[in-house]
């Protein structure tokens, strides 16, 4: 009888079992988030020995070659074969780099960090906690859904000493927040809290090694992310982000008066921290719903209490963030895209790994493409299935409703056919639907505010996919509101800059505190006409095209 081996772990093959549950019974951490449908493209492992007694690749699977398999999809059909397998280890491209929008935010900005020093004492919150050892150190994170994003920076000057970032240890809880919810309500509750906190401790004791920093002299630490993975860090019960009307607990508690404000604070021996035990661990405060700390230090980063006229912030991802800013009245909603846009529900889709197609234009019969490291295509990340998409519109070749017009019959083109990476109607309605999340998001925010989306004066993109991305190809779908390009503004990795702000300024802080208090925030769902604005949103043309014409070929 054949064997399955993991790292040295053995166990024997029985026909008909796939490799995933050959990883359950490992106790092998394989990441999904479909259920093991073979639709979110998340389990890939590499077989490393064996690949002849596993089933043909599935239609799931068409977008691997080997040694890679999906480990829902590959059965066993021979079990007289030895088989070894890994789960597949690459990180995403990572965006740590961030651009200010308020001019006294610079890097020489006065600073009043809540860490101070007073002769040979350190003292936090005016109070003694530590003698001083030569430096006083504070660490911002970003905990993002799929990345981790760090900056150790030196309280006493301001100065970034070390920008790191990390893949999230979660993500073999699936990649959707919905996913890491539940998980964190089953049996294994607390596992995601300790995962992180141990990236994080890595992460540190890394910077140590290469910096000579000690981990004591850690003094504060600023916590930004989503409401699920802030919350998550501090070890909160998510369980009603999952639930209507789908707060953290901790705002729940906020609107009870039961807390003063929705941002946290900790000391780190609790949450399993190793950094100064008497420093403080702080959380960004939550705006609301699923509109959370990320979003809430983007609004630090753009200064957007600042903003005259009409601003607004989008903040691109999964769950994307909608804030607009009309002198003085704020608005937010979160929008729930899905996966579509990075790597799920689309054959050939994957996240912004080395190998992706990023860049995509017609050209003389034929798409033209850049991948990410100039290496071989094995798919498309979102930045290039924008520009598909908007590509096909522009030259023609598929309606506003995703149908291809060579042949409205065919179910799919090919894109680059000696690689055998292809775009079906199903592909194009998955993103139609992320993209409508978007569309609906910053249509009703804007309508709320008695304005329309081209009147905006001045847009904000955030995150790393937005970072990427061609505006005018987003535009030109449906995916940004139809602006003129020279009034969007790419502000990178905004959340951990502002993260960055409130570490080193008690007053951001407070002010940051009392601005989220005032922001109205709105469910899509519950606007009267939300499935009209969706069904439009699903159309691949300009926002309001009725009256905005899309972009001529």
């Amino acid at each position: 009888m054949g064997t399955i081996t993991h790292d040295n772990e053995v166990r024997a093959l029985q026909r008909g079992r796939t490799v995933f549950d050959y990883a359950d019974e490992l106790a092998v951490r394989v990441a999904t988030s479909c259920g093991r449908a073979g639709t979110c493209h998340e389990c890939v492992v590499q077989i490393e020995t064996g690949m002849e007694a596993l089933c043909e690749r599935t239609e799931a699977e068409r977008f691997l070659r080997d040694p890679f398999r999906l480990a829902c999809q590959a059965a066993v059909e021979d079990a007289g074969t030895d088989i070894e397998f890994a789960p597949l280890r690459r990180q995403p491209r990572v965006l740590t780099a961030g651009v200010s929008a308020a001019p006294d935010t610079d890097g020489a900005a006065p600073i009043d960090p809540a860490v101070t020093r007073r002769g040979d004492g350190v003292f936090l919150d005016g109070e003694r906690i530590d003698r001083y050892h030569g430096r006083m150190l504070g660490l911002a994170v970003d905990v993002g859904t799929t990345t981790v994003a760090m900056e150790l920076i030196d309280l006493e000057n301001g100065e970034t000493l070390r920008v790191s970032s990390f893949g999230n240890p979660q993500l073999f809880a699936g990649s959707d927040i919905m996913n890491r919810v539940s998980y964190d309500g089953g049996e294994f509750r607390g596992e995601l809290q300790a995962a992180i906190v141990s990236g994080i401790n890595s992460a540190i004791l890394d910077i140590g090694r290469e910096l000579g920093t000690k981990r004591r002299q850690i003094y504060e630490v600023a916590i930004a992310g989503n409401s699920t993975m802030r919350d998550l860090v501090f070890g909160v019960d998510v369980q009603t982000l999952g639930q209507k009307p789908y707060k953290s607990q901790v705002e729940h508690q906020y609107r009870d008066g039961q807390r003063a404000t929705t941002a946290l604070s900790s000391r780190p021996r609790p949450l399993g921290l190793i950094i100064h035990p008497q420093a403080r661990v702080y959380g960004m405060p939550l705006i609301a719903s699923h509109v959370g700390a990320d979003t809430a230090a983007d609004l630090v980063a753009m200064d957007m209490a600042g903003q005259s006229g009409l601003a607004m912030l989008v903040d691109v991802g999964t769950n994307t963030e909608v804030v607009a800013n009309l002198d003085g009245r704020m608005i937010a909603a979160s929008c729930p895209a899905g996966p579509a846009f990075e790597g799920g529900l689309v054959g050939y889709g994957m996240p912004a790994y080395e190998g992706a197609i990023e860049r995509l234009h017609w050209r003389d019969g034929e798409f033209r493409y850049h991948t990410i490291g100039d290496a071989a295509p094995e798919g498309i990340c979102g930045s290039g299935l924008i520009d598909l998409l908007a590509e096909l519109r522009r030259h023609g070749k598929m309606t506003a409703k995703g149908v291809f017009t060579h042949d409205r019959r065919a179910k799919e083109i090919a894109v680059v056919p000696e690689y055998g990476i292809t775009f079906s109607r199903l592909d194009a309605s998955n993103l139609a639907q992320a993209k409508a999340a978007n569309y609906c998001g910053q249509l009703i925010v804007t309508r709320a505010l008695g304005v329309a989306p081209h009147e905006v004066d001045r847009l904000y993109l955030a995150g790393g996919f937005a970072n990427y991305v061609d505006v005018q190809s987003a535009i030109d779908i449906g995916f940004l509101a139809p602006v003129a390009e020279d009034r969007i503004v790419k502000i990178g990795n905004a959340a951990l800059r502002g993260t960055r702000e409130v570490l080193l300024s008690v007053s951001r802080r407070r002010a940051l505190e009392d601005l989220v208090t005032e922001i109205e925030h709105i469910e899509l769902e519950t606007a009267a006409d939300f499935f009209e604005v969706f069904v439009d949103g699903c159309r691949l043309e300009p926002m309001g095209a009725a009256t905005h014409q899309p972009r001529q070929p």
